[in-house]
């Protein structure tokens, strides 16, 4: 496994390999790796010759009240796991490397229309951050293709358009997102629960899935059920930020007409902010 920390020579050796008629799949994190991370890797290996995985924390994401200082860097234990999937490449760049004239100075990327709902409305500013910091990373790395978790399905949805705007020719792949066996979607940020918070997580995704069954099952009054569902994360003890049924295209708010629409979901415990969102296919009346 290469560890490099410079994107000039990341570029460089990476172009030497594809002159060689290698193909690249790209995994881009920020650290603190747990096994969905591991299972984008495994999934990246099997779509490329080559993998590369960035270790980045991108503080133009971060509003000026979130955890950026604090957030998880547990660099030493991250290459240990991705050097035990034999991963190729990681790229472990600074702040200096990414924003050579500083994060204010920087050209901002903004995907318009799929960035001020959702979490883009409770964090303004932050997906300007995501296309940014992702946009420059597929530059450097000119990857074949790259994965990316369908836990944050919006950052998944203004990625792939964000790439098929600008024409930047690669393949966008989103993975399953990966759960513990009480089903909470794995996080970074899970750490930061208390024992007593963590038992009661899980109940995010289950307010999803049950939304999902009655929508299912023929429901379409979707502000009712996202409404009652927000009141028993309420008496659970969350702090509701949204539940939203929306369309997957556009995220435009979700007609009783529509087949291809997602449950979103955001809430507090504490501290600790937590998303999650349910894909369903009504079309076919197939889930995942």
């Amino acid at each position: 496994m290469k560890t490099i920390d410079s994107s000039a020579e990341l570029t460089a050796y990476l172009a030497d390999i594809k002159a060689g008629g290698s193909t690249v799949a790209f995994v881009p994190t920020m650290g603190n790796l747990h096994a969905g991370h591991l299972s984008l890797v495994q999934q990246a290996k099997l779509r490329a010759n080559i993998v590369v995985v960035s270790i980045f924390i991108n503080p133009k994401q971060f509003g000026a009240n979130e955890d950026l200082a604090s957030y998880p860097r547990t660099l030493q234990e991250d290459l240990k796991q991705l050097d035990a999937l034999q991963t190729d490449v990681v790229f472990t760049p600074n702040d200096k490397d990414i924003y050579p004239e500083g994060v204010q100075s920087h050209t901002v990327v903004t995907v318009p229309e799929l960035t001020d709902v959702l979490c883009g409305a409770s964090r303004p500013g932050h997906f300007d951050g995501v296309s940014t910091v992702v946009c420059k990373l597929l530059n450097v790395v000119k990857p074949d293709v790259a994965l990316f978790g369908e836990k944050d399905l919006q950052q998944l949805l203004l990625i792939k358009k964000m790439v098929r705007d600008l024409a930047m020719g690669i393949e966008i792949v989103g993975i399953a997102t990966a759960r513990a066996d009480d089903g909470l979607a794995l996080s970074s940020r899970n750490g930061y629960l208390s024992a007593d918070q963590r038992t009661k997580a899980p109940a995010l995704y289950r307010e999803l899935e049950r939304v999902h069954e009655a929508i299912t099952a023929g429901r379409r009054d979707f502000d009712t059920l996202c409404r009652e569902a927000i009141q028993r994360l309420t008496k659970t003890g969350f702090t509701p930020d949204y539940i939203e049924v929306r369309r997957r295209s556009d995220l435009a708010s979700a007609q009783a007409e529509d087949t291809e629409v997602a449950i979103f979901g955001a809430a507090s415990l504490g501290s600790t902010r937590l998303i999650d969102n349910r894909q369903v296919d009504l079309s076919t009346a197939s889930t995942r």
